[in-house]
């Protein structure tokens, strides 16, 4: 991704959280971003194509960052995958809102896509978690992961106690949730 499309990705997530999908126009993006308006037709096909990258590409580096940690250290990935989406959460909340709030604004065809590769984070923590839960069904792996998710993005709402003091606190919280007692770590 060039850096100015990721600079409009960016500046566009910001407004979208603070504003609403439908609150923003192309004029209010570009002008955020040093452009007019018309010119963000040259990086993307509108409005609507820009919030589905954003969180497209939110999903993608997600999932690309937890199948590398997946095959880099099976064994520990469950605890690296934790760190790495409250990492995520702390460093992007205006992600982790629009993906809440501004999910039926997507299109059909961006929200397949974003949910394709929700579906494939979801399974591959499922699949890290599962060696450690073998109490857990397939299911119940996937319910445990989904509602880890909820307590790591909840971030944008939450007080600001400072990043380190707030992600220690979610990973702790996290990890308490999904594994056993024994191998918290």
């Amino acid at each position: 991704m060039t850096p100015r499309r990721q600079q409009i990705l960016s500046t566009a997530a910001d407004l979208f959280a603070a504003r609403g999908f439908h609150g923003v126009s192309m004029g209010d993006i570009g002008a955020a971003v040093g452009i007019s308006g018309p010119a963000l037709y040259k990086h993307f096909a509108g409005k609507d194509d820009i919030l589905g990258q954003c969180l497209l590409h939110a999903s993608d580096q997600l999932l690309a960052g937890a199948r590398e940690l997946l095959s880099d250290m099976p064994a520990g990935a469950l605890v690296a995958l934790i760190a790495r989406h409250a990492d995520f959460a702390l460093d992007n909340p205006a992600l982790i809102v629009i993906q809440e709030r501004e999910w039926g604004a997507l299109g059909t065809e961006a929200r397949a896509q974003v949910r394709k590769h929700q579906l494939a984070y979801i399974e591959v923590w499922a699949d890290a978690l599962r060696p450690l839960r073998p109490d857990l069904g397939p299911a119940e792996a996937r319910a445990a992961v989904q509602a880890a998710f909820g307590l790591l993005n909840s971030t944008p709402h939450s007080a600001r106690i400072g990043r380190a003091t707030m992600h220690s606190l979610l990973t702790t919280m996290a990890r308490a949730a999904l594994l056993p007692s024994t191998a918290e770590g």
